[in-house]
């Protein structure tokens, strides 16, 4: 039986029956105490008792009650309910024998990547036994465990002198891949953060200046897999230069200032022990260090070729860098000036680096003392950064990818764009942009060549394959061109379960619509999601939506002010999120819900919010908000998935230089109602929102699941915007009935409970 038959024989619920339903799940979650006597006469049921044992967290109460509700022999739950729950349970079967196999095959391909560890000391072997043993980490749940292996010990050994030698020879791409999974396996202890950031740091040098060197790293890397060579490498849109027009020194300053008067963690009354402009300088310094100690920047800035040129500059960096610390707290904007211009006469002196370059790596450097999330958003980033936040971007309208040969490949034209008016299709390869060869590039490279300021032009080369008669299909391939004038591009936020059509909201909004369940996926937040979801809610209230699973997997965030309005649709009342400083002191006005009106509200439907270790920021304070109303036993919902990111910070966006560049500026943290910080601070042993029910999902899961859902989300579309008819598509009905993603199943089934048992049916419907 497939799931969509489970649906069409699961019961819709009548909504007049929804208020009393509400409040015998909440009572059974300790509310009775508000009117003891509402429900004495219904003790709770069966199929009910699957989503309180959910509630509990306790991974064995659930299992139980789900047994319960799979019991012939109980008459209070319904056949459909009683399917669900037994597929449920057949699936989580599946994941613990895929978990048994797939960790004694780990456990041979460990042994296997030792040994040659061992008697070879191969770097390449070294690195896959340690995803192994992150892998097996992974699988086994139990850290004490895994560390108490003599081989992971020893593997780890091996690791860090692999990693050092690696870095000691330049051999940037391997090191930074060691010290990458390293720190994967040993994250709690944060050992490896330091050679981490070391790596990065020289990486983004290379990728920014010698990016023919970076792709040389990379051949190297795939050839010493066996693997078949990278295409040639494609320098179009890669010039430095062009990237950093615009840099100017009174950027920095403005850069400088801003954070030394605002970050969240400067030193201050409230904050002795934090950072100050001293460490933001040094920061800059260390910067231009690692810069000029780079030799694959040589062919690129000569000066740092001649020796004694370079050693020249790099004591004249040293000794700035002792000047700072010896100054210590009283750091003013005269040093801080006076650092910058003496840096710069160091270079013109010796290695004469470009001016944008060191002001570039300068920036990158003191910003990158401060967070993660604090940074220089430089002129050729405004353009990215404001399409991330605003839901749009200017280009033609076709999603891309790599395939199998690293060509650039159409996954789809999106309806109603140039690309999809002009006719190209999915599967179309990419051949040249403007007439040059798009062959080698990078993804990154080719977005950034094909978009470009509104109402202009650009060509696109396209290979298609095509037979003598016209008609696709035996394997010959002809060059199209299209020219294309660029558009603005809208990027909807928010999707459902099933594509039904090309337009953005053309969503089969129901996981079963027989019982009334709806679902909506949140991949951001920017400035239509609000609009976009009240929409999707009418339409599915139109159609007896009864309950809802807002799926916030894999969504980074984005709008502070959609992301409270989004939280005022479920929580009826009550604080959403407020403000504070590193020190825990309130700023600001809090943000409560706005009750929004009753047909755009959700507040009175048992929802199930899911959430992994991808929602951060906007979507942790959605889902924070939700749980702590529930918890407060304002709502009926639940929290499911894993835990999320940890990332509870504000970041505030400031113009430089009248506008050519800008920053982002941590300046606070996010609290919601609850005692616990969200975000993840250094030694942090709690962070992020911990689900009410934790259900896990193996490696293979995850990526079978996230594979399916874009592949499925994609409607192949010919230059008429009609769907093709024949185009192969998977259906995410099988994201359920194969157990390929359970916690979008847990959602439903604890969804379903609600509707189960005929005593609250009838209860409901005499309401």
């Amino acid at each position: 039986m497939t799931i969509s038959e489970r649906h069409r024989m699961s019961g819709r619920v009548a909504a007049v029956g929804l208020g009393l339903l509400v409040f015998s799940a909440t009572a059974a979650h300790g509310a009775t105490d508000q009117n003891p006597g509402a429900i004495a006469a219904v003790s709770e049921p069966v199929a009910t008792q699957v989503w309180s044992a959910a509630r509990t967290g306790v991974e064995g109460d659930f299992s139980r009650a789900l047994t319960d509700a799979a019991d012939p022999a109980s008459a209070e739950v319904n056949d459909p309910f009683r399917s669900s729950v037994e597929l449920l349970e057949a699936n989580l079967a599946k994941r613990e024998a895929q978990r048994a196999e797939r960790l004694a095959e780990v456990n041979t391909e460990f042994d296997e990547y030792l040994a040659t560890a061992r008697t070879e000391g191969s770097p390449v072997a070294i690195s896959h036994a340690l995803a192994s043993a992150v892998e097996m980490q992974l699988l086994m749940r139990n850290d004490d465990k895994v560390f108490a292996d003599p081989r992971v010990s020893e593997l780890i050994d091996l690791g860090e002198k692999a990693s050092k030698a690696a870095e000691s020879r330049g051999d940037w791409l391997v090191a930074n891949e060691l010290y990458y999974r390293l720190d994967t396996l040993l994250d709690k202890e944060a050992r490896y953060q330091d050679a981490m950031k070391r790596m990065s740091t020289r990486l983004n040098m290379i990728r920014m200046y010698a990016p023919e060197r970076l792709w040389e790293l990379r051949n190297d890397r795939r050839l010493a897999e066996d693997e078949e060579p990278l295409p040639a490498y494609n320098p179009y849109g890669d010039d430095y230069r062009d990237k950093l027009a615009g840099i100017r020194t009174q950027m920095i300053y403005r850069a400088l200032l801003r954070a030394a008067g605002a970050h969240v963690s400067i030193k201050n009354r409230d904050n002795p022990q934090g950072i100050t402009m001293g460490t933001l300088l040094d920061g800059g310094l260390k910067s231009i260090e690692t810069m000029a100690t780079t030799a694959d920047l040589r062919a690129t800035f000569p000066g740092l070729g001649d020796n004694g040129a370079r050693a020249e500059f790099v004591a004249s960096l040293r000794e700035l860098r002792q000047l700072v610390d010896q100054t210590g707290d009283g750091v003013d904007l005269r040093d801080m000036r006076q650092v910058v211009e003496r840096m710069l006469d160091a270079n013109e002196d010796s290695v004469r680096i470009s001016e944008e370059a060191l002001l570039h790596e300068f920036g990158n450097g003191a910003m990158g003392e401060l967070d993660d999330y604090t940074a220089v958003i430089w002129p050729d980033e405004l353009a990215r950064f404001r399409r991330s936040t605003q839901g749009e971007f200017i280009g033609v309208g076709i999603q891309i990818s790599h395939d199998e040969l690293l060509n650039i490949e159409v996954v789809t034209p999106l309806e109603g764009t140039p690309a999809q008016r002009a006719g190209i299709r999915t599967g179309d390869i990419i051949k040249k942009v403007d007439g040059t060869s798009a062959v080698g590039l990078g993804l990154d490279q080719a977005v950034e060549i094909i978009t470009g300021p509104p109402d202009t032009q650009v060509t696109l080369t396209i290979e298609r394959e095509l037979d003598q008669n016209g008609v696709e299909g035996d394997g010959k391939t002809e060059e199209i061109d299209f020219t294309l004038t660029r558009k603005r591009i809208d990027l909807p936020s928010v999707k459902g379960w099933r594509k039904t059509g090309p337009g953005d909201h053309d969503w089969d909004w129901f996981i079963d619509e027989e019982a009334g369940v709806g679902y909506i996926r949140l991949t951001g937040f920017t400035e239509d999601t609000t609009r976009d979801f009240d929409r999707a809610v009418a339409t599915m209230k139109q159609h007896g939506l009864s309950s809802l699973i807002l799926d916030l997997r894999y969504n980074p965030g984005g709008l502070l002010d959609q992301a409270v309005e989004i939280s005022s649709r479920f929580v009826p009342e009550g604080l959403i999120v407020r403000t504070e400083t590193g020190s825990g002191i309130p700023t600001g006005e809090p943000l409560f819900s706005n009750r929004p009106a009753r047909s755009r509200s959700v507040a009175d439907l048992p929802v199930v919010v899911l959430i992994n270790e991808g929602s951060a920021s906007a979507s942790e304070i959605v889902s924070g908000a939700v749980q702590a109303a529930a918890h407060k036993g304002k709502v009926q919902a639940l929290i499911v998935g894993q835990r999320s990111f940890g990332k509870g910070s504000v970041q505030n966006v400031f113009s430089l230089s009248g506008g050519a560049a800008a920053m982002k500026l941590t300046t606070q943290y996010y609290r919601i109602d609850d005692p616990r910080l969200i975000h993840r601070r250094p030694g942090s042993t709690e962070w992020g929102i911990d689900p009410d029910l934790a259900v896990e999902m193996l490696p293979e899961q995850q990526v079978g699941a996230l594979l399916l859902r874009r592949n499925s989300d994609v409607l192949p579309l010919d230059e008429n915007g009609e769907i093709i008819a024949d185009a192969e598509r998977p259906d995410p009905d099988t994201l359920i009935t194969d157990g390929i993603d359970l916690q979008v199943q847990t959602a439903l089934v604890l969804l379903q409970s609600q509707n189960a048992d005929p005593l609250l049916q009838s209860a409901r419907k005499s309401d």
